[in-house]
């Protein structure tokens, strides 16, 4: 399949490239170390249609493509994961609402979500159901025109400022993951939801991945999505959508790692000649920008698979994530070794790319879940 670039997308990922460098990467390191995100840089994605970029130009976005849209987040990983994963979270948050809401659901939420005036934050994971999504215990009881949603989410990225929820939860416990169904909850008007915990994380210090508990919640019947029973299918439809953005950041985070490695190396002096001149040193960039180069082909093709709205959006989505976060691992790794003892010091931006990475490998399924994945679609 040849994947072609347009005059529009590339112009675009121009302008966040310049954004990026210009606006983004001066804060990176204060952001990491400081975990805070300001809101100017929110603003400033809004302005130059980031933040809208994947939905419908009649909710007010941008009309983009999967595809556009890993390009863009690609573009702000190079410089600040924690910034390319903000229109990440939030298209993540997004999706279930996109995948099962109706017309008058889209109608309702999109156009502030579109705009980024509305944050969304996803709610599945729980402290018992992690890969196990069937394994979750928040229920959802229908009690005349509403439901009274009660239980424990976990690991909710933005959940602390978000405005609306995705929440998962089970109307059929006896149905297992048939019984999971899924509701968009406004948090700002709802009562009896408490954010809890902020997890202190190794990287992403960006954002916050938060408990969420639900105590009674009532939830009108008009915001469930779909019908009841329709949430596991929801959830994984998401997951395949969603899964080569996270790909496109690890693709972005390897990229600027490599980057600053290459730059390093030419003026690092040692035994009176720049690193760069040493065979050993030449070898370890060439397999860098080899297998980051492959990561960013398989993203590519993932995000125009699911563009196409083909069959085989699950397996290539999968494979994306997997070869893309696995390889921002590695290469991260690498590349904080040919700066040595510097790599491994604050004072230089390698130990952050390198934390980073680490989390992409865990992220939207493990990718011990995403050979799973793959296997499956591949045997049947």
């Amino acid at each position: 399949m040849s994947i072609s670039i347009s005059q529009e997308q590339d112009l675009l990922v121009n302008t966040i490239k310049r954004f990026s460098e210009e606006k983004v990467a001066p804060l990176a390191e204060k952001i990491e170390t400081t975990g805070e995100y300001p809101d100017e840089l929110v603003e400033q994605m809004n302005n130059i249609g980031i933040m809208g970029l994947p939905y419908e130009t009649r909710y007010g976005g941008g009309g983009g493509s999967t595809l556009t849209m890993s390009m863009a987040i690609e573009e702000l990983a190079k410089v600040c994961a924690n910034t390319a994963m903000v229109p990440t979270t939030q298209e993540l948050g997004a999706m279930p609402l996109i995948i099962g809401g109706n017309e008058e659901q889209h109608k309702r939420f999109l156009p502030n979500i579109s705009t980024g005036d509305w944050r969304v934050a996803f709610a599945l994971t729980e402290p018992e159901a992690g890969s196990d999504v069937a394994s979750m215990r928040t229920k959802a009881e229908r009690d005349g025109d509403h439901y009274v949603i009660n239980g424990v989410k976990r690991f909710s990225s933005y959940a602390d400022i978000a405005n609306i929820i995705c929440v998962f939860a089970k109307t059929d416990p006896s149905k297992g993951s048939k019984g999971i169904s899924s509701f968009v909850v406004n948090k700002d008007e709802t009562p009896g939801i408490t954010i809890g915990k902020k997890e202190n994380k190794m990287g992403f210090k960006g954002f916050a991945a938060c408990e969420i508990y639900f105590d009674n919640v009532i939830v009108p019947k008009e915001n469930l999505l779909s019908e009841e029973g329709k949430g596991f299918k929801i959830a994984m439809k998401t997951l395949d959508k969603t899964r080569p953005l996270v790909a496109a950041v690890g693709v972005g985070l390897a990229q600027g790692a490599l980057n600053y490695a290459m730059d390093y190396s030419k003026e690092r002096i040692q035994f009176g000649q720049p690193i760069s001149d040493f065979q050993g040193i030449q070898w370890m960039i060439a397999d860098m920008a080899t297998e980051v180069e492959a990561a960013r082909q398989l993203v590519y093709k993932a995000a125009d698979v699911i563009d196409q709205d083909s069959l085989d959006a699950p397996l290539h989505g999968a494979m994306a994530k997997c070869f893309a976060t696995d390889i921002a691992m590695k290469v991260t790794t690498n590349a904080l070794q040919i700066l040595g003892g510097n790599g491994y010091m604050k004072d230089y931006p390698m130990e952050r790319y390198f934390r980073q990475a680490k989390l992409l490998q865990i992220v939207e399924g493990t990718n011990q879940i995403q050979r799973n994945v793959i296997a499956k679609q591949l045997l049947g």
